[in-house]
């Protein structure tokens, strides 16, 4: 190469170097920014990518959006349990008040240590000529005790009611006095029924289910209680499912 290409060579890389400057103090190419070439020295003086990555903003953290979501559903409890509320005051004055002037009324209600989700129903007719009337009358049982829990979203969802006494065979009566209503499933409620609907559904039920009185002791060893209830109803329910259900519809209330 003769002296004269070496010039035109060496020009050549120095106006090259010159405009690789110049986009650099620009703004432009690789090195952009004043930060982004700040970035670029510290990788090169060893700053690890990590380093970089903790001076950027800090996101949300995921303790913020649980928060919020607990706030949520906190808000979604509170307006449950003031329709819940506002449902069984409803229904608890209205019952009163289509009772207070008959002194034979089919049923009457009083709330279980002043829990307004927690009911003692105690029904007083049934049909007068089925043998279940028969047995009361014999024994001198003036009424049938019924025991309903309002879930917290009731009325969305059924009660849970058994019978506590007397005991009573068959009628669709379960162990435990579970009852087996296709009424009081997730299935079969609907918002609309009422504690009135359910206590005569449950009425027509027993009697066309030949519900009797227990005389002997019962054969089975396991324990009477709402715990038992709760397993015999969800055990019927599996079934029910699975094969249908027999019980009475409601209009036969």
């Amino acid at each position: 190469m003769t002296s004269r290409s070496k010039e035109k060579v060496a020009a050549a890389f120095r106006k090259l170097f010159r405009s690789s400057e110049k986009r650099d103090n620009d703004g432009a190419g690789p090195s952009g920014s004043p930060a982004r070439r700040g970035l670029f020295r510290r990788h090169r003086d060893g700053v690890t990518p990590a380093e970089t990555t903790a001076s950027l903003p800090a996101s949300p953290t995921g303790n913020s959006l649980s928060r919020k979501k607990a706030g949520a559903a906190t808000d979604v409890r509170e307006r449950a349990a003031a329709v819940r509320t506002r449902r069984l005051m409803k229904e608890l004055k209205e019952i009163q008040r289509s009772h207070e002037n008959r002194s034979d009324p089919v049923f009457t209600v009083e709330l279980v240590n002043d829990n307004l989700f927690e009911w003692h129903v105690r029904l007083h007719q049934i049909d007068p000529e089925s043998e279940l009337a028969a047995d009361l009358r014999e024994l001198n049982i003036s009424n049938i005790l019924l025991h309903l829990v309002f879930p917290e979203n009731f009325p969305f969802a059924p009660p849970f009611m058994r019978v506590i006494e007397p005991r009573i065979e068959k009628g669709f009566v379960m162990e435990g006095g579970a009852i087996c209503m296709e009424l009081l499933t997730p299935r079969g409620w609907a918002s609309a029924y009422t504690v009135e609907a359910i206590v005569m559904q449950f009425a027509a039920s027993v009697v066309k289910g030949q519900g009797r009185v227990a005389r002997a002791p019962p054969r089975s060893s396991r324990e009477f209680s709402k715990r038992r209830a709760e397993e015999a109803f969800r055990s019927l329910v599996k079934t029910h499912d699975k094969y249908g259900w027999v019980t009475p519809s409601l209009s036969d209330g």
